[in-house]
């Protein structure tokens, strides 16, 4: 552990990794020690994340949901080549882990394909919530497009089941017919994907959902609809429009922070160059760089580090810090990777009224996935020659 925390230390005064393959296998190690093996508060293979209510910063809640489990496959899929023999077969055993708990989250139609934040074989909202719980049939959460894309991608499901969920989708769009909430008025009467596949649910718009959606898109090398293409186009117009650093949590209700925004962005332009978003790329380098300097923790730090690797940049050495031990350092809460709200659902201006109260909103933290982040960070600085 001695020799773990000194190569964390370097890594962090100097840019440079000390011995970054240990580091990458002891990461591995700790996202499996954290995966559960047995159905206990998390069941099997559903990577335990935390919900903090905003305005109870001192209490936290376990929720579960497979979304953790998923984003932790996507990005050990990606670095998949990258890894030693050995850690292939740690990141293999934690994917297939994951793969035991998404049938628990999917659409009860199950040609549907479509997957929830939250469990479907028992509905609920908000899991451990005392007497929000009375109300988990009732106002159960519909599907989401983020969710559905993200674990099928997790899973390497079938290219046939990828082009019949792109199909699917092509019909939750925003086509005027549905209340719209929480999104500019300029914006209102772009056909851009929506939020959830439910019908009553009102119309929302999130660039980082939008950045995964493409991501499915160019993984499975799917035709692109119209749907696709003015998605794309609200993307880079609020990218051009710097929403992105003065109304992040308002054009991205559920990754509602800059460097977090980016770093969905830094990862759908890795995958394959698209023609619209690289004309955009010295802003969004320079953007990064200056977050970066303002960074006041370190995940936040790492996020846009990766995201400036993706972009083929070089990024600024990290502030040292002090280290106690790898599980504190790393994860700590610092950035919380997604944020929900249920002030969305209020028409304009109250959702923004409310959202800025803190009321309703909820904070969640994944130990295991800051692992993954900085196991991501590590592999990136490889690939440029840095370590």
């Amino acid at each position: 552990m001695k020799q773990i925390i000194t190569g964390i230390f370097f890594f962090i005064c100097t840019g440079v990794i000390a011995n970054d393959s240990l580091l990458i296998s002891r990461l591995l190690q700790r996202i499996d020690d954290l995966q559960p093996k047995t159905d206990g508060v998390f069941p099997r293979g559903c990577i335990p994340a935390y919900r903090m209510y905003a305005l109870n910063k001192e209490r936290y809640k376990a929720d579960v949901t497979a979304f953790f489990s998923a984003v932790t496959s996507v990005g050990l899929l990606d670095i998949m080549n990258d890894l030693s023999p050995s850690q292939k077969q740690q990141a293999k055993a934690i994917i297939d882990c994951s793969k035991s708990v998404y049938p628990k989250f999917r659409n009860k139609i199950i040609e549907r394909n479509t997957y929830n934040w939250w469990p479907t074989d028992t509905p609920q909202i908000f899991p451990n919530s005392g007497f929000l719980n009375l109300f988990n049939k009732s106002q159960a959460a519909p599907d989401d497009l983020d969710d559905t894309v993200l674990t099928l991608v997790a899973q390497s499901a079938s290219d046939s089941v990828a082009k019949q969920v792109h199909t699917l989708m092509q019909l939750y769009i925003n086509n005027g017919k549905k209340k719209f909430h929480s999104i500019f008025k300029e914006y209102k009467n772009i056909e851009a994907y929506e939020t959830w596949f439910g019908k009553k649910m009102p119309v929302e718009f999130d660039i980082g959902a939008f950045a995964n959606i493409l991501y499915f898109v160019q993984k499975y090398h799917l035709t692109w609809s119209k749907t696709d293409s003015v998605t794309l186009y609200l993307m880079k117009r609020m990218l051009e429009e710097k929403k992105h650093i003065t109304e992040p949590k308002y054009i991205s209700p559920y990754y509602a922070k800059t460097s977090v925004i980016l770093y969905h962005v830094s990862r759908l332009m890795a995958l394959k160059p698209i023609p619209e978003l690289e004309k955009l790329k010295p802003q969004l380098i320079a953007e990064a760089i200056q977050s970066l300097l303002n960074a006041d923790n370190f995940m936040d730090q790492v996020l846009l580090s990766t995201s400036l690797l993706r972009w083929g940049v070089s990024p600024p050495d990290l502030a040292p810090r002090n280290i106690n031990s790898l599980e504190d350092f790393v994860e700590e809460e610092g950035t919380p990777f997604v944020t929900a709200t249920m002030a969305t659902l209020l028409p304009n201006p109250f959702n923004r009224w409310v959202g800025a109260t803190g009321v309703a909103q909820f904070y969640y933290y994944c130990p295991a996935y800051n692992n993954l982040l900085l196991i991501e960070n590590l592999v990136w600085r490889r690939r440029r020659g840095l370590s």
